[in-house]
């Protein structure tokens, strides 16, 4: 009885040493806010966890986000037995232990088993095929939680018998929501004292959290602990506020979907001829810690793949920004690249030369292949001459313009179609001028 009375308190204490936003964690699907197009009221995921008929689940979603605390609720709800286990820590040992257990409750007690495997990315391919066989067979009920994309970074066959459901990140006002219920909850942590805090410090902890609600909670914490009281009363300011987050946690991982999706705006943004977008989402990778040779390589294949010949000078302003940057270094390294991201975004755009070497790549791999004219054939090497190499070449140079109509294996305006963008409409024009001399000879032959 007095270890049982021991265990209770050191329970006790446990739960109020506990940090707040575990003190003040969902009790309720309706404590959930910002998944409302998951656990609104009539969706499937909701009916399935209010009838406890809860499948195998990938919690998919950035960090903050619900995914623990959903996995908590099934667990306050479920008749199963919910066996957490963490993918940092755990081991295949740690796994099959599990799975035996469960193996003999199903058998023994008729009671299903939820294996809970927070952070399940973490597991490598081994280990997650060690879950393969007893998902499959019902001895457990799965539900992993990931930051991660799970088509990247879970097994197939794991996929293939799960549901995925995509958490979103918290906007500015579910983060408040979660702030002030956290000041009223009889759990906070101050019983005795009344805790108010203005709506300027709730509106600068949300905006710093980057839709992270444990950051959020985090940070108010952090407020409380450190404001002395004055005749009862917990007062945060905007100032205090500010103290307890300082800066902003980015959500980007350098393999994973933020650091795709800030590349992919960048591009875009640049193909777009938007520069001041162009510079956010650069600003968004080097604040994340992005390298400045990632970024230049991609303003380099922009200003070839989508600048091109409409400005000639883009690419040259490329490279000279990626050279530049390479043995310059960050911190300045950030404004020979902007220099470079603003030009190649305001530049004029055109695609034909892109467009033309993935034709030509086309028809040398799928069609007949094109046989060098004899005339364009080489002359240096010993016998060609007298194999007729290189006989009735023309050199262009020996004619008025530098241009003398001649036969080249494929005929103008085959893959190299310039648009009427910047320099590319001299190029058009020269061109044209060009098919029209040829045109001229043809008729006076």
């Amino acid at each position: 009885m007095t270890d049982n009375l021991f265990e209770h308190a050191a329970a006790d204490r446990i739960r109020r040493e506990a940090p707040l936003a575990r003190r003040v964690a969902p009790r309720t699907l309706d404590d959930i806010v910002g998944q409302e197009h998951i656990l609104g009221p009539g969706k499937i995921l909701r009916r399935a966890i209010e009838a406890d008929r809860v499948t195998s689940l990938i919690l998919y979603g950035p960090p903050g986000s619900g995914k623990t605390a959903l996995a908590r609720l099934i667990a306050m709800r479920t008749s199963s037995v919910f066996a957490p286990l963490n993918a940092v820590t755990a081991g295949v040992k740690d796994l099959r232990e599990l799975i035996a257990a469960a193996h003999e409750r199903r058998i023994h007690d008729s009671r299903k088993t939820i294996v809970f495997v927070d952070e399940i990315h973490r597991f490598n391919r081994a280990q997650q095929d060690a879950l393969l066989p007893d998902v499959e067979n019902g001895k457990i009920t799965l539900i992993g939680a990931t930051t991660e994309n799970p088509f990247f970074s879970v097994v197939a066959p794991l996929l293939s018998r799960s549901q995925i459901f995509e958490f979103r990140r918290l906007d500015d006002g579910a983060l408040v929501t979660l702030m002030e219920r956290a000041l009223a909850h009889p759990e906070r942590g101050f019983p005795e004292l009344e805790v108010a805090a203005d709506p300027e410090a709730l509106a600068h902890i949300a905006r710093y959290a980057e839709g992270d609600a444990r950051r959020a909670l985090n940070a108010l914490e952090i407020a409380l602990l450190t404001t002395p009281p004055e005749a009862d009363r917990i007062h945060i300011t905007a100032d205090v506020a500010a103290e307890s987050i300082q800066r902003k946690m980015l959500h980007y991982d350098g393999s994973g979907d933020e650091h795709y999706d800030a590349a992919s705006a960048f591009i875009k943004s640049m193909r777009g001829s938007n520069p001041d977008s162009a510079v956010y989402w650069m600003a968004r990778m080097i604040e994340s810690g992005e390298t400045p040779r990632f970024i230049a390589r991609r303003i380099c294949i922009l200003a070839s793949e989508d600048v091109g010949n409409a400005d000639p000078m883009a690419l040259v302003l490329a490279t000279a920004a990626a050279q530049a940057s390479e043995f310059i270094g960050m911190p300045e390294a950030r404004i020979i690249l902007a220099q470079a991201a603003t030009y190649v975004a305001s530049a004029p755009k055109s695609n034909a030369a892109y467009l033309a070497i993935d034709a030509a790549l086309k028809d040398v791999r799928e069609k007949k292949t094109v046989e060098v004219p004899a005339h364009l054939q080489d002359t240096h090497y010993k016998g060609a001459k007298r194999l007729g190499r290189g006989e009735d070449y023309r050199y262009a140079h020996d004619y008025e313009g530098g241009y003398v109509p001649q036969e080249y294996g494929v005929p103008r305006g085959t893959y190299y179609h310039p648009k009427e963008q910047g320099h590319e409409t001299r190029i058009r024009e020269y061109l044209a001028e060009l098919d029209r001399r040829d045109a001229e000879q043809e008729e006076s032959l």
